[in-house]
C-alpha cells in the first residue's frame, strides 16, 4: 500500500462517496470496477474527471472510490465532490480554482418529502365532484 493517501467525502442527493487519491498513473476505480464499467455513459465519466481536469492533475493520481445510495447520476456527482475535497488535502492552493468551477459546493437539492393527504410531495388526489 502506498504511503501517501488523500481522502475526501462527497455527497449528492442520497449518494455518499468515500474517495481516496493515491499518487499514480491516473486510473479510476469505483466500487472495485473501472470507471468505464461503473459509469457507462461518457457524460458521467466527464463529470467524475472534471476536478482533476480543471486542476491539471488528470494523470497524476489514482482514484479509488466507494459509493453507495441513490442513482448513477447522483453517485457520479458524489464522486466528483469527493475528488474535489480530496484535492484540497493535496494542495490548498487549488481551492480558488475548484471554488470558481463550483466543485466544492455540495448540491443541496434533495427529494421533497411526501405530505399527508397527498399522493406525493405535491400531487393531490384526483378531484371528483361526487
Amino acid at each position: 500500500m502506498p504511503g501517501i493517501t488523500y481522502y475526501g467525502t462527497g455527497r449528492r442527493k442520497t449518494s455518499v462517496a468515500r474517495v481516496r487519491l493515491v499518487p499514480g498513473s491516473g486510473r479510476f476505480v469505483v466500487n472495485g470496477q473501472p470507471v468505464e464499467e461503473y459509469f457507462p455513459l461518457r457524460s458521467l465519466q466527464t463529470i467524475v474527471e472534471r476536478p482533476l481536469k480543471v486542476t491539471g492533475n488528470l494523470g497524476k493520481f489514482d482514484v479509488l472510490a466507494k459509493v453507495e445510495g441513490g442513482g448513477i447520476t447522483g453517485q457520479a456527482g458524489a464522486v466528483r465532490h469527493g475528488i474535489a475535497r480530496a484535492l484540497l488535502r493535496v494542495d490548498e492552493i487549488l481551492r480558488p480554482t475548484l471554488k470558481k468551477e463550483g466543485l466544492l459546493t455540495r448540491d443541496p437539492r434533495m427529494k421533497e418529502r411526501k405530505k399527508y393527504g397527498l399522493k406525493k410531495a405535491r400531487r393531490a388526489p384526483q378531484f371528483s365532484k361526487r
